[in-house]
């Protein structure tokens, strides 16, 4: 590596020398090779002079003629030089200086081989970038995953698939703001650094601001200043971005992930899920072409409507165990019968819950289901059911053995509210520290009075996942979260070398 390095280097230096710069600011592009490509009937025919530009893929030497693959976002094309078109110094230049993965801008007219390939006959070319390192081999049989992650420009560059899934998360992104700016929603910003991490069950970074001399938080959810925001007259609001909760990595978890909220006033969670029915098949469909789905070797449709399932309902289908009827020294018992991992000494009835329910439920769903009325203990941020104060109006989607989202009718009752608060701070003095914290700021703003809300929330990374058929947020997740560790200056990645044919 480092003699393919050094070998870069001398060329890069020999341009300099002849007065050609290996990273010039102006490029003249005219074309996409997209366009190129679609057009090129018309355009070949009536032999239009085009300018294009790109990274250089496969280069091939047959004697006074070179042909080059080149490639930019929208796709790729051959490109051929001939001596008599270049003239003997050109050519030569070329075929000594220039190597896979320089930038180059070329501009020609187009024609078809005797092969039948679409390719630019260059009568011009100006290097915009010299490359010092290799472009990666393809990844077939690379045993060390993680240079994937670590490198990802890397693995961009090598794996069309790859970028194919992040194209599209970012059309999905779009999509979700498209149809929600189109239904009225507002798109806001709230703080990132929070005095007290709310709005959700986790753990926290922890930062310190030194000028107020002041520990603040990276926000674990925006969703305390989102209904603050429904107080002070918004009605309906979103936020799509960053959170952090300072816990565990796996396959489906990522200290630093993207969310999507929204909060709808004068709705309650009934007609949120009627809502959610319309949005997530639309937003597939835009995204995929369709509604139907494969995913980790199952078919997934998102058509809708979806079952609704109470959450009591759906364990005692799934177990036989009727959480109504069980006290909590019983559950444990019946959960360890189970062979349900889970921390018994520390768990609360809402933890409980929650693992008996991701075993036995939500880990064998295929097929999108709302899970509807769950435990009070589970959500202290919910309105309580009016026919039994137990449950709270609280739904989840789950497909494909994950959450997908989860919404509520916001409680917004300041008394009860500040009593669940007090709950949860018991569970933090006892040493939980996912337990949230009590907002002043946001039960003050409680007490000025939010209409009734319902509010909504999905995990972007997780929907990713399952549309593009990956079994890891770190293949959603152009840099996800690793252990730093010290980078290799030669690199770990073999370059392709030019071929003579």
């Amino acid at each position: 590596m480092q003699d393919e390095y050094q070998v870069r280097l001398g060329k890069m230096e020999t341009l300099r020398k002849k007065g050609v710069l290996p990273y010039p600011s102006v490029c003249e592009r005219d074309t996409f090779i997209s366009d190129a490509v679609e057009q090129f009937d018309t355009w070949s025919a009536a032999g239009r002079k085009i300018t294009l530009a790109g990274r250089l893929l496969l280069i091939r030497v047959h004697g006074k003629m070179i042909f080059a693959d080149l490639r930019d976002a929208t796709g790729t094309i051959q490109l051929q030089f001939t001596v008599d078109r270049q003239g003997e110094d050109v050519f030569e230049e070329f075929e000594k200086n220039i190597d896979p993965g320089d930038f180059l801008q070329a501009t020609g007219t187009l024609f078809l081989t005797k092969k039948g390939q679409k390719t630019l006959a260059v009568s011009e070319w100006k290097l915009l970038t010299k490359t010092l390192r290799p472009l990666p081999e393809k990844w077939h049989g690379l045993k060390d995953v993680e240079i994937r992650y670590r490198e990802r420009e890397l693995d961009l560059l090598a794996n069309e698939d790859v970028l194919r899934v992040f194209r599209t998360r970012t059309a999905l992104v779009r999509t979700l703001r498209d149809i929600l700016d189109r239904e009225g929603f507002e798109e806001i910003e709230t703080p990132v650094l929070q005095p007290i991490a709310g709005g959700a069950t986790a753990r926290p970074f922890v930062t310190h601001h030194h000028a107020l001399d002041h520990d603040f938080y990276l926000r674990i959810a925006p969703e305390l200043y989102l209904k603050r925001c429904i107080v002070g007259g918004f009605e309906k609001v979103y936020e799509l971005g960053r959170q952090f909760r300072n816990e565990g990595i796996d396959w489906s978890h990522n200290p630093e992930f993207t969310s999507l909220e929204f909060y709808w006033a004068y709705q309650d969670y009934e007609s949120l899920m009627n809502f959610t029915e319309r949005f997530l098949p639309e937003a597939v469909k835009t995204v995929l072409g369709t509604t139907s789905i494969r995913f980790q070797g199952e078919d997934i449709h998102f058509s809708a409507p979806w079952p609704r399932i109470p959450f009591a309902e759906a364990i005692k289908r799934s177990c036989g165990i009727d959480i109504l009827g069980i006290e909590k020294e019983a559950l444990i018992r019946r959960m360890q019968e189970l062979r349900i991992d889970c921390d018994y000494a520390g768990a609360d009835l809402g933890k409980l819950y929650d693992e008996l329910y991701k075993e036995t439920v939500r880990k064998k769903q295929i097929q999108p289901i709302f899970i509807t009325r769950y435990p009070i203990e589970m959500e202290p941020l919910a309105k309580r059911c009016d026919d039994d104060p137990r449950f709270v109006q609280r739904f989840q989607l789950i497909a494909g053995g994950l959450e997908l989202l989860k919404a509520y009718t916001e409680l917004n009752d300041p008394i009860d509210q500040r009593s669940r608060f007090l709950a949860q701070q018991e569970l933090a003095e006892a040493g939980d520290d996912e337990a949230q914290r009590i907002d002043e700021q946001f039960l003050k703003a409680l007490e000025h009075g939010m209409p009734p809300t319902a509010g909504w929330g999905m995990g972007i990374d997780r929907f990713v996942m399952m549309l593009t058929d990956q079994k890891s947020m770190k293949d959603v997740i152009l840099f996800p979260t690793l252990k730093p560790r010290e980078s290799s200056a030669d690199g770990e990645n073999e370059g392709m070398a030019k071929s003579s044919e």
